[in-house]
């Protein structure tokens, strides 16, 4: 793994006994002694402490930035207010989706994190079409992620304004001796919180996290059954260029003003595909499904709409067991007449054609604080 790039935290990951795996060009954590189970039942229990540093960290600066960045998002970013952040999408002319990312109005610029596996797609995407805003890529910049009921009382420790923030709240907060970029959100479900900081500081902010008895490394393998049960979308799986905001369950991202009738509809890419959707419905629609008995139904298993149909009407993007459910949990994409809650699918393992049930999503509460 020498040409795979590492964050600040691997000499951490290597001493708390972490098992490394490529992912996205980046030597990452997956799962660290405990085991995927324990650290996923531990961050919905108290809190976990998840090394996202590999995301790109990127700043838009200049007069109009929001205005402008917006053209290229079916999302309400001039009217993002300072302190607060959005979740957004770059779409295609086609509707499809470049990548799903998170922005930050910080009052002094905007924040953004891209999948890392995506960063430099978006980056000369930004660059080609914002030719008049500062665009700064991060790359020396750690990321760090606390998720949990217990997140707020361990970041507290180091800095308690962090309890007035709420849900998509963003704050420069000074922690362990760096100022950093605190956002209350996250990729699992729980309450938490997202901290950008100077990566030679990230193994001092990570090592006064952990010396809490309540905090536990996690590593990618939780981070995606954490983000199942949660219902979300991880790009390249259940989302991708082929897939719309709106097919995808996306449609609570789209705000009044971008939608047909509001102030600023349309004006951005693949508009015309994704108001039609908005207004007319979409003729696929991505849904949670519980499968029979206890082995998952993982991505691309084909789907069925009957036991012994000769063509599959869709497919599974994500599948695993859920530790906190204690079942076996999927998503994937079915016809809209095949999406209403109830519906049995047949999914077909191994050659063996077995039941799933549709299913609302989340499959586990979110407990974000409002």
């Amino acid at each position: 793994m020498s040409n795979l790039k590492r964050t600040a935290l691997h000499d951490l990951h290597i001493e708390l006994g972490a098992k490394m795996v490529p992912f996205a060009g980046w030597e990452m954590p997956v799962q660290y002694p405990a085991g995927v189970m324990k650290e996923h039942l531990h961050c919905r229990a108290k809190a976990g402490l998840f090394d996202v540093s590999h995301m790109g960290q990127v700043t838009l600066r200049g007069n109009g930035a929001s205005e402008a960045l917006e053209r290229l998002v079916p999302v309400d970013l001039a009217g993002l207010a300072p302190g607060r952040q959005r979740y957004a999408m770059f779409t295609t002319e086609d509707g499809g989706i470049i990548d799903d990312l998170m922005v930050a109005n910080t009052g002094e610029h905007l924040f953004l994190v891209l999948n890392a596996a995506r960063a430099e797609v978006d980056l000369d995407h930004l660059h080609e079409h914002l030719p008049d805003v500062e665009i700064s890529h991060l790359r020396g910049r750690g990321l760090l992620a606390l998720q949990g009921p217990g997140a707020e009382d361990a970041l507290a420790a180091l800095n308690p304004a962090v309890r007035e923030m709420r849900f998509m709240d963003v704050a420069a907060l000074e922690l362990a001796g760096a100022t950093c970029w605190v956002s209350r959100s996250g990729y699992t479900g729980e309450d938490g919180f997202e901290i950008s900081i100077p990566g030679t500081m990230a193994p001092r902010l990570a090592r006064a996290l952990l010396e809490n008895p309540e905090v536990a490394p996690i590593g990618l393998g939780a981070r995606d059954s954490l983000r199942l049960e949660a219902g979300l979308c991880l790009y390249g799986s259940d989302i991708d260029e082929t897939t719309s905001p709106v097919e995808a369950g996306l449609s609570w991202a789209i705000q009044k003003a971008r939608r047909t009738g509001g102030a600023r509809a349309g004006g951005f890419p693949g508009a015309d595909r994704i108001l039609r959707e908005l207004d007319e419905g979409p003729d696929r629609r991505r849904v949670g499904l519980l499968p029979e008995g206890r082995a998952p139904m993982r991505a691309h298993t084909p789907l069925f709409s009957a036991e012994d149909a000769a063509e599959p009407v869709g497919e599974i993007t994500s599948g695993a067991f859920g530790p906190s459910i204690e079942r076996p949990m999927s998503m994937g994409y079915v016809p809209t007449a095949l999406a209403a809650e109830g519906t049995t699918l047949w999914g077909e393992v191994r050659g063996k054609r077995l039941a799933a049930t549709v299913a609302p999503l989340p499959f586990h509460p979110t407990s974000y604080k409002r």
